[in-house]
């Protein structure tokens, strides 16, 4: 799961990359189409959510009752497109907190074989978040209902 949401990062960031054809009629309306740089946004953000995925518990205790339920909200709006930003900055505040709780390979004697993999999941983390990030700063893309909302 976790590799599946630093390729959702890495397909955000092709979408950005990619630049939109050029229309012959510079500054006119045209009908609105569907391009592939919408559907890799959309695939980019449904592949970043799966990293939350990874941090479901299915435990009785409190906190990780609240993790799962705010989690797998936020997880759903990301996903969708609803209030995206919003939704994706309170992912990455979330992923960081646990990621620094969690995955605090510099407490460990680097000698240890855990550091290494603590070490190692803390910065797939932290990509995840720059993918997060990306949302936040360019939006959710044409698929979504943020952008459904504006026809409306």
């Amino acid at each position: 799961m976790r590799n599946l949401a630093l390729g959702g990062g890495l397909l955000l960031l092709l979408a950005e990359s990619r630049s939109e054809g050029k229309s012959m009629f510079a500054g006119v309306p045209t009908m609105r189409e569907s391009s592939p740089k919408q559907y890799m946004q959309l695939g980019g953000r449904v592949l970043l959510v799966l990293m939350f995925m990874t941090l479901l518990h299915f435990d009785a205790s409190f906190f990780s009752i609240v993790q799962n339920i705010v989690g797998t909200a936020l997880m759903i709006l990301v996903a969708i497109g609803f209030k995206t930003k919003l939704a994706a900055l309170t992912l990455v505040v979330w992923l960081f907190a646990i990621n620094v709780y969690f995955n605090a390979f510099w407490t460990i004697p680097v000698y240890k074989p855990m550091h290494d993999f603590l070490k190692y999941d803390f910065f797939q983390t932290m990509s995840v978040i720059g993918g997060l990030l990306l949302v936040v700063a360019l939006g959710p893309g044409g698929v979504s209902m943020d952008e459904k909302k504006k026809e409306w």
